[in-house]
């Protein structure tokens, strides 16, 4: 599968952002989808997770309750709400692909096998 990540962006502290990731390929209703950011100077880190069909949904402490995590197994899309912004929310946003499980290691890079090429989200104090 391919992925294609989009709609990032400038913009003001208390503001949003949703970002998109289509894919390409078969059976993206197979796959377990993850959001993962990349701040400058830091490692990447995990963001979010949502199960195959979009049963269910994860997040990290720092964005829950901000962050939404949705899926449109129809248009091969998942998507990334993200609300009240901060400047610690500035980085490189990156979606990610797995037929493995979420239950565990869903925050471990090395547990999704496809990634999308990263979209700058900027978040002015």
């Amino acid at each position: 599968v391919q992925l294609q990540a989009s709609g990032g962006g400038f913009v003001q502290s208390g503001g949003s952002l949703r970002l998109s990731c289509a894919a390409s390929g078969r059976s993206f209703s197979s796959y377990g989808m993850g959001w993962f950011r990349q701040p400058p100077g830091k490692e990447r880190e995990f963001v979010s997770a949502i199960t195959d069909r979009g049963y269910s949904t994860y997040y990290s402490d720092s964005v829950k309750g901000r962050f939404t995590v949705s899926r449109d197994n129809a248009k091969n899309t998942v998507y990334l709400q993200m609300n009240s912004l901060k400047p610690e929310d500035t980085a490189v946003y990156y979606c990610a692909a797995t037929l493995r499980p979420l239950y565990s290691a869903r925050t471990y890079h090395n547990h999704y096998d496809y990634w999308g090429q990263g979209t700058l989200v900027t978040v002015s104090s």
